[in-house]
């Protein structure tokens, strides 16, 4: 590794939402998430480097959305987005097509928040599966949230989970 190749930290996640109201209400509630800032309006505009900036990233087609900023314990944001006239089905689930098709959370008690999850409106996937049965506690289960965006749980960090040969016999 030299000096312009180094492991870059994750900084946020984008997610659009139907109702950014009851997705700030359900990842505050449910996964616990830290609102840093409440829904507010964005208006297209060229004044602002804001305004500026989502004309460059949304093209002119648009005339206002909602936006809230959440945070993770560990400081990774939780960019939420609400259009308008948007299509409010929920995705489908495309795992074999190019691109982001899930983000991963981290809790001990998969079971609690698997629970939670499904209380809350969402859906549990799969049962929860275990990577070392009778040998290691790390657990995982597939979820989404009640808007259909589809995550995953582990019980432990990425680096144990995997550093120990999970698809190695």
């Amino acid at each position: 590794m030299n000096k312009s190749n180094y492991p870059r930290s994750f900084s946020h996640i984008g997610i659009t939402v139907p109702d950014i109201n009851k997705a700030v209400e359900f990842y505050q509630e449910v996964m616990g998430w830290y609102v840093i800032m409440p829904p507010s309006k964005v208006i297209k505009e060229k004044d602002t480097a804001i305004g500026q900036m989502c004309i460059d990233v949304f093209g002119e087609n648009w005339e206002t959305f909602e936006i809230a900023h959440m945070s993770t314990s560990d400081g990774i944001g939780i960019e939420l987005f609400s259009f308008p006239d948007m299509d409010k089905k929920k995705p489908e689930f495309t795992p074999f097509n190019t691109g982001l098709f899930h983000f991963c959370v981290q809790d001990p008690d998969i079971e609690a928040l698997t629970n939670k999850i499904v209380e809350y409106g969402g859906k549990q996937r799969m049962p929860i599966r275990a990577y070392y049965p009778n040998e290691k506690p790390y657990k995982m289960v597939y979820v989404e949230d009640p808007f259909g965006v589809v995550f995953e749980i582990y019980t432990h960090s990425y680096e144990l989970t995997y550093s120990s040969g999970a698809y190695q016999d």
